[in-house]
């Protein structure tokens, strides 16, 4: 838990004014009984996302809560299986996110979690190029110039949608692997009761055949 710790936190030591920290994406086994937190630093003035699942464990459910770096609880879910959550704006400073499976005493949880930044600064700025860029189309073309800086603008907006795109893929395969585990626990009760029942099967077959041999045995005796 110390290292899940430190390596989140490693993902924001800069200023408040420094520009948001990168995405992360986790996924880990919490045992039974136990309750993990991770602690993500965060800038202020900016957008927070953290979404959860939970991929594997039986029953796919655990509490989930959310504090602010000032202690004030955000969010607070009991027994869930997903969730997305935003915080706009954030504060300056640590958010704990904890994960609770103190309630299971036999199985444990595989969760999946991811925290998107997004900057109400950068999306300020799009928003100002774009309604440029419009201005700009509406002018003569005689009057147009492409720069150097406007293709890296667009390099860069396309690279933002594209991150987007992996994280919502990310999530998609996150769905993907708590079904694919789900059915495959399915398979396992199926096989194991099919065989219970097979061999029950098997039992009443060799009773009935036996007490049929029994109702038709002379069990007098002969004397000579």
């Amino acid at each position: 838990m110390a290292a899940r710790w430190l390596w989140l936190l490693a993902l924001w030591t800069g200023p408040a004014a420094a520009p948001p920290p990168p995405d992360a994406e986790v996924t880990f086994v919490l045992p039974a009984g136990r309750r993990e937190c991770f602690y993500q630093g965060a800038p202020g003035n900016a957008s927070l996302e953290a979404e959860y699942q939970v991929i594997g464990g039986a029953g796919l459910d655990v509490d989930f809560s959310l504090e602010s770096p000032s202690g004030l609880l955000l969010v607070s879910e009991s027994r869930r299986s997903d969730g997305a959550h935003t915080v706009e704006p954030t504060e300056a400073g640590d958010y704990k996110l904890c994960f609770d499976n103190s309630f299971s005493t036999i199985s444990e949880k595989l969760v999946f979690f991811e925290l998107i930044f997004d900057s109400a600064q950068e999306e300020e700025e799009e928003e100002e190029e774009e309604g440029d860029g419009w201005v700009e189309a509406a002018e003569p073309e005689d009057t147009l110039d492409v720069k150097i800086e406007d293709i890296k603008e667009s390099i860069e907006t396309m690279k933002s949608r594209l991150e987007r795109s992996i994280q919502m893929q990310t999530l998609l395969r996150a769905f993907e692997a708590r079904d694919r585990n789900l059915q495959e626990s399915n398979l396992g009760r199926v096989n194991f009761w099919s065989a219970v029942n097979l061999g029950v099967l098997v039992v009443v077959a060799f009773l009935q055949v036996y007490m049929l041999k029994s109702l038709f045995e002379d069990k007098r005796t002969v004397r000579t």
